[in-house]
């Protein structure tokens, strides 16, 4: 159930950062590991950077929720 609501909200959170937000990004995954990249173009317009909070608080609750164990966040800003 977790990582069926991971990555349904991550990926959600990607398409809709290009389709309805307009920006330009380029994405790695790895689906063995789960793991997702999201680099973007430009400077992220208000709207996407507000999309991609409400993807982080949701993170953080579901990490919060099934503890560190099984979800880890790591940012880094360039």
């Amino acid at each position: 159930m977790l990582c069926a609501a991971i990555s349904t909200l991550t990926i959600s959170t990607a398409n809709a950062l290009e389709e309805l937000a307009k920006e330009k990004v380029s994405s790695v995954t790895n689906e063995e590991t789960g793991f997702l990249k999201v680099e973007f173009e430009s400077e992220l317009q208000e709207r996407s950077a507000f999309l991609m909070d409400a993807m982080v608080y949701s993170l953080e609750k579901l990490s919060q929720e099934y503890g560190k164990k099984y979800l880890q966040i790591k940012f880094e800003e360039v």
